[in-house]
């Protein structure tokens, strides 16, 4: 025989295990998935009670902010969330394409931050200029520090650098592949994108109105970073959790394949057996 059955029974056994890591990491990314989409609701009520406010503040003022165009000579921000860990499939690679392309127009113009280590090692593969990186959150528990440091970086970079523009790219769960891919312009904040709120009587404010929308502007940056990270987050657990059931249905295939050619192997043994004991060849004392 070219295979002995003690060598398939413990590749057997070695699948097995591997099988049960597989559907334990399975049921981590799921679970993982569903507490950060359970998050987004609260962000989302943050977000809308500063919009609202923004709104009242705008009636303060005879017309909105105008828009700044960003010139030509100035920086430009694009933060790409990517995967903390593996097994997430094609996640990086789709987040990064969408990266690149808005870095490609003017490369020397343009600074890329990477979210995400595995999203460093692929932005490295791919001999991308990385000005800044941070590690992914590993629970959603710790997604507003994460927002915290990304806001922290990308001020700091308008005022040494001259960022003007602040692009972000990430994941969200959906479509065949578990996400999509979803890109937004945070800076110049566009101010028109809320109504203003004249009520009959105006509400107290202490700041100036231009001072009081430009720190509600700064806070709402930071929910819509607080949003991207949760999102990415339960689509790289989607990506994670479709790769394992992908990996999940491989290893059973395998595992069939070897049981057949455990009980193959069984089979031949004992017909080998029987011969010996048929043509007088008991085994040896």
């Amino acid at each position: 025989m070219t295979e002995r059955l003690s060598d398939v029974a413990v590749r057997i056994h070695s699948v097995r295990q591997l099988s049960a890591v597989i559907t334990a990491m399975q049921g981590i990314a799921g679970a993982r998935s569903r507490e950060a989409r359970s998050r987004l609701a609260g962000v989302r009520a943050y977000a809308q009670t500063i919009a609202t406010a923004i709104g009242q503040a705008l009636a303060f003022l005879p017309a909105p902010p105008a828009a700044v165009a960003a010139p030509a000579d100035r920086h430009h921000a694009i933060v790409a969330f990517c995967a903390e860990q593996g097994f997430a499939g094609v996640f990086n690679e789709r987040v990064l394409d969408a990266a690149e392309r808005l870095v490609s127009p003017a490369p020397g113009a343009t600074r890329l931050l990477i979210v995400g280590d595995r999203g460093l090692m692929a932005a490295e593969t791919r001999k991308l200029t990385v000005a800044w990186s941070s590690p992914m959150v590993a629970h959603i528990g710790q997604a507003t520090a994460l927002a915290s440091r990304i806001v922290e970086e990308l001020y700091g970079r308008i005022d040494r650098d001259g960022v003007s523009r602040v692009t972000i790219v990430h994941a969200v769960p959906g479509s065949s592949e578990g996400f999509d891919i979803r890109e937004k312009i945070l800076i110049p904040f566009d101010f028109h994108r809320f109504p203003a709120s004249r009520r009959a009587q105006s509400p107290l404010i202490t700041l100036p109105p231009e001072r009081l929308l430009a720190r509600l502007a700064e806070e709402y940056v930071f929910a819509e970073l607080c949003e991207a990270v949760m999102l990415s987050f339960a689509a790289e657990n989607e990506a994670r959790m479709r790769a394992m059931i992908t990996a999940k249905s491989n290893v059973a295939r395998t595992l069939d394949d070897l049981t057949a050619k455990s009980r193959r192997l069984r089979q031949e043994e004992i017909t080998n057996e029987i011969l010996e004991l048929a043509g007088g060849q008991g085994p040896a004392p």
